[in-house]
């Protein structure tokens, strides 16, 4: 049998990146607060590995309406209008946050915090330490972290939330050893991250498995836009064992420019006025497009340059993609990059509120596992802002509310045990699964989807989802908990593609030929949740 651990708290966050750190943070200040992680708490997720930056309205040069208007334009005017308000006019606040804990930012000679340039923005308004802006954030928020006397459950993963009258009351996850962990809270907060490793080439860490979005939806929560997936357009190709690793938006940021086997500088193709630095939906389809038609290297990629640039300035403003290089046996200073789109970042996601709020009572949400405020395609440098200004406004919201008793979770308990020795009789490794579903997803739902391949994909997935992952020992039950949330999320992607029957944003379907104005398109969100999927129309 199964050992338990019960814990009770005020409020409960899932998830240890920047958005869970920051509204632990927020939340600990109201009441007692409960951290679970997946990983060691400030060691796993995506906010450590960001290496571009932060966009922030941070000089008087730049204004808050122009970073609205870039944003939703970037979004193809699929984002929710307001919680872009509130990300574009907090987004600063939160910055000084960072600074006033200890964060150290690059800074001019003027010492005013050093902005850089990325793409789709009219102003260099992203602020950076170097190309390790996340490890620096997430260096700051653990310290202001462990003094704000939150308590931290390490490598626990959740199963599902807990259901009541009165909305989410709390949680049931598994330990490291097998042995069940309850969690009773007055309300919970999903900071899960992205969950792109559903693809066979992901620049997530091994824990962006789509966990929040499943547990969410398993709950009955709404989620929107789920289709749209970004691909960064810069992924490593070679060598090998560095497939997919993220190659910073800071490259191009700085200068680096692409060019294919012919020494063509193409994005004067795709994108003249704008060339490198235009949004990442444009470049990754014009670097796809590239190899696609013969113009790619032998590794399936094609070429970054950073070797006009003096080797002094590549050293001192891109020092981590320097050393990764050197440990590949690549000088970046004397030559090229090869690099090919890499699964990069879900833009949907549970629907909120501008405080966080979910469809669900007392279940709160913020970071990548939210929709709603990247729209269609997010801007490099929104990512880590959205942590910060939605982690705080999420943790203070789910501190707001009131005091409930614990329900009676035995027939949820019993349940999760028959599911969990499900899993002990089991007749197929989870790690095939994982292979088989992100084969699929590359192949079916990647930069170029129609309704067949889409389709060929969904029918996949749902033969996966009817197999049953054996764990070999309790320790092995929690992965195939994730083959499970894995499952889930893509087919929640793949359903809501169908759905959305136009080329917007990240989302190009090559058999809806019609073109429509993104400010003007007949669709708005598309909307999945357990009671079934649909997609807005507008002006109709």
């Amino acid at each position: 049998m199964l050992g338990e651990q019960i814990h009770e708290c005020h409020v409960a966050v899932i998830g240890s990146g920047g958005a869970g750190i920051r509204a632990a943070i927020e939340a600990s200040s109201h009441g007692e607060t409960l951290l679970i992680s997946k990983t060691i708490a400030g060691k796993g997720g995506c906010t450590i590995m960001a290496e571009g930056g932060y966009n922030a309205v941070m000089c008087e040069a730049d204004c808050t309406d122009d970073h609205y208007q870039d944003t939703m334009r970037g979004g193809a005017y699929l984002n929710d209008p307001e919680l872009v308000r509130v990300l574009v006019s907090e987004a600063p606040l939160r910055m000084n946050d960072l600074i006033s804990w200890g964060a150290v930012f690059d800074v001019t000679p003027e010492c005013t915090i050093a902005q850089r340039p990325f793409g789709g923005q009219k102003f260099p308004r992203t602020c950076y330490a170097g190309d390790r802006t996340g490890h620096e954030m997430m260096m700051t928020l653990m310290d202001r972290y462990h003094a704000c006397g939150a308590e931290t459950l390490h490598e626990v993963d959740v199963i599902d939330l807990i259901p009541s009258k009165e909305g989410i009351t709390g949680l049931v996850g598994l330990d490291r050893k097998g042995d069940l962990v309850i969690v009773h809270a007055d309300a919970v907060i999903l900071a899960t991250g992205g969950g792109t490793r559903i693809y066979d080439i992901s620049t997530n860490s091994m824990s962006g498995t789509g966990d929040g979005y499943a547990i969410g939806y398993r709950a009955g929560a709404t989620l929107i836009d789920m289709e749209q997936i970004q691909f960064h357009p810069t992924g490593a190709v070679y060598p090998r064992d560095a497939r997919g690793r993220l190659i910073t938006e800071a490259v191009r940021g700085e200068g680096g420019v692409l060019k294919n086997t012919k020494g063509e500088r193409f994005m004067s193709r795709y994108d003249p006025e704008r060339m490198e630095l235009s949004t990442r939906d444009v470049v990754a389809r014009a670097v796809a497009t590239e190899i696609q038609e013969g113009r790619g290297t032998e590794h399936g990629g094609v070429y970054l340059d950073v070797t006009h640039l003096k080797p002094e300035e590549i050293e001192r403003r891109l020092p981590i993609m320097l050393e990764q290089y050197l440990q590949f046996g690549v000088d970046i200073r004397k030559e090229p990059m090869e690099v090919a789109p890499t699964a990069h970042h879900i833009m949907g996601g549970l629907k909120i509120t501008p405080d966080g709020a979910t469809t669900i009572r007392r279940l709160y949400a913020c970071g990548e596992v939210t929709g709603g405020v990247h729209g269609a395609n997010r801007l490099g440098g929104n990512a880590l802002a959205d942590t910060q200004v939605f982690g705080k406004r999420a943790g203070e919201a789910a501190a707001l509310c009131s005091r409930i008793s614990c329900p009676d979770i035995d027939p949820m308990i019993h349940d999760i045990r028959e599911l969990l020795g499900t899993y002990r009789e089991g007749t197929i490794n989870p790690a095939a699964v994982i292979t088989e579903l992100r084969l699929a997803m590359w192949e079916g739902a990647g930069i170029f989807r129609d309704e067949g391949s889409l389709t060929r994909c969904r029918e996949t997935i749902e033969r996966l989802m009817k197999m049953t992952p054996k764990a070999v020992s309790n320790q092995n039950l929690a992965e195939c908990c994730t083959v499970r949330n894995m499952c889930t999320t893509a087919h929640l992607i793949v359903t809501s593609a169908l759905l959305r029957k136009e080329s917007r944003g990240s989302h190009l379907r090559t058999d809806c030929t019609e073109i429509y104005n993104p400010e003007k398109s007949l669709f708005g969100h598309t909307g999945i949740s357990p009671a079934g999927a649909r997609i807005e129309r507008r002006n109709s």
